[in-house]
């Protein structure tokens, strides 16, 4: 199954790249950029791993990516993906199995996660969900046999993960998304109590979990105080404009997560899915030996962080939803091998209706779209970019990554590397700068409009002396290009 979703992750990668899309989306450019400038940069070193994003795809591709070709490209990125997709699909797998004891249903529930053309489409490009979600799912797999193992200690049914091997598993999710730390508490607190359920005495049963919950908190802990000392704040904030109606409405948000999910799957792989659910609670609750039905559903925890952001009044995107279609295949798959009688049919109708609702290859599925906004901008910058390239003479370009990041790596095509840019990422030389930015950058690149613009676009409403000495040259699609007067 691992190795059949790794063959098709790769035909769908290369087909994506064929017609472009592997980095249309602006943040599969910021990852890339992101890992680029641990060793690119005028302050190169560990603070410019970044604290906005959590760190671990950046890690893990910063290396591959010191090649032009892959930096270029995004290759090594997407094998990453393609990586994550495979490793998710056998996880998906085994915990139907696991569960209802049937590889036939298995099958059905994992060609619902791997037939979706919105996780086929990310699966395709450098963007962070995939690893989350095979973190996410794998984590899960691991604690169920953990808790299997610890309830039957002397049991010789294969070898059992170990803690270390469990407790960093959910590290490493925890620091690859923020959608995995509610996923990670669900998962261990009911884990708790499934192991209680099972006959564990409940000292032990929290003994055993708490051993392995170190990996995660420690993770987490580690990442405030790098952010803190990075950024200056535990958490990074402020880096969106509020402008989603959902603001201050939590049941608006409720209704535009659900929207989300039904959009990126359809109306009979959802019905599929609650009937899942509503096996997975009842039996998991109601029956002591089924206790541990209940530890997918905390898969549905990374609905918690968009959830919490549309009500902050972060912008919309379809995107935050492709993590539960993980959760959502683990519930349709139940919902199929959990009557042992009916279970081929119900396989078979599942596969159906995967197959006619999520038509894998199409290429007008939500994320797929959503990827392409910034399209029509991208062309418009190319004269910004000859503009740039005809006066360029190796100044120091003064740029925000945190808006800018994607034109940058664009401007890679033109032979520029990320140390010819001052971003936020070289502390003290850009707080210099954002004072008296002339002798420090010889150009300034300003996005004046998305977002409302960003925070040299704010600096320049409030302060118009900052660009004194500068000239405005060129400008496309609400980016604005400045050379310093010599």
């Amino acid at each position: 199954m691992t190795c059949a979703a790794a063959l098709l992750g790769m035909l769908v990668a290369l087909r994506y790249a064929q017609l472009g899309l592997t980095l249309s989306h602006y943040d599969a450019r910021g990852h890339l950029i992101v890992a680029r400038r641990i060793f690119d940069s005028i302050t190169p070193g560990w603070q410019q791993i970044g604290a906005v994003w959590l760190p671990l795809p950046h890690l893990l591709n910063a290396l591959p990516v010191q090649i032009d070709a892959l930096y270029r490209t995004g290759a090594s990125g997407v094998a990453l993906s393609v990586l994550s997709f495979a490793v998710a699909c056998g996880a998906i797998g085994w915990i139907i199995a696991a569960l209802t004891g049937s590889w036939l249903a298995a099958a059905a529930g994992t060609l619902v996660f791997a037939l979706n053309p919105n996780v086929l489409y990310l699966q395709a490009t450098p963007m962070t969900e995939p690893l989350l979600i095979a973190l996410n799912v794998a984590s899960i797999a691991l604690l169920l046999a953990y808790c299997e193992r610890v309830i039957r200690p002397f049991s010789r049914d294969g070898e059992p993960p170990t803690i270390p091997v469990v407790g960093s598993a959910f590290a490493l999710a925890c620091l690859t998304r923020y959608e995995a730390w509610p996923v990670t508490i669900g998962a261990l607190v009911a884990a708790v109590w499934v192991l209680w359920r099972r006959g564990v005495p409940l000292p032990r049963a929290s003994r055993a979990i708490a051993a392995v919950a170190v990996y995660p908190v420690v993770a987490i802990v580690a990442f405030t105080i790098f952010s803190k000392i990075v950024v200056g704040a535990w958490f990074a904030s402020g880096f969106f404009v509020p402008e989603n109606p959902a603001q201050g409405h939590p049941f608006d948000a409720v209704n535009q997560i659900v929207w989300g999910l039904h959009a990126l799957s359809g109306s009979g792989v959802l019905l599929a899915a609650l009937a899942g659910i509503l096996v997975l609670a009842t039996t998991g609750l109601w029956f002591g030996d089924r206790a541990a039905n209940i530890l997918p559903l905390a898969l549905f925890g990374t609905a918690a962080v968009p959830w919490s952001a549309f009500v902050d009044g972060h912008p919309y995107r379809i995107r935050y939803m492709v993590p539960l279609i993980a959760a959502q295949a683990i519930c349709a798959g139940v919902a199929a091998g959990s009557w042992r009688k009916v279970r081929v049919p119900l396989a078979v109708v599942l596969v159906a209706l995967a197959a006619a609702e999520l038509r894998p290859m199409n290429d007008t599925a939500p994320m797929v779209l959503e990827a392409q906004w910034d399209q029509p901008n991208a062309a418009k910058r190319l004269a910004v970019t000859a503009c740039l390239q005809a006066g360029y003479r190796g100044e120091t370009v003064m740029a925000s990554m945190g808006s800018l990041g994607h034109y940058m790596q664009d401007l890679a095509s033109a032979g520029f590397s990320i140390r010819d840019f001052l971003h936020e990422g070289n502390g003290d030389i850009w707080l210099n700068a954002l004072d008296t930015p002339r002798p420090f950058a010889g150009w300034i690149l300003i996005e004046e409009k998305a977002e409302g613009g960003d925070m040299l676009a704010q600096i320049v409403r409030t302060r118009p002396s900052f660009l004194d000495g500068y000239a405005r040259v060129c400008e496309g699609a609400g980016l604005a290009l400045y050379r310093r007067a010599d």
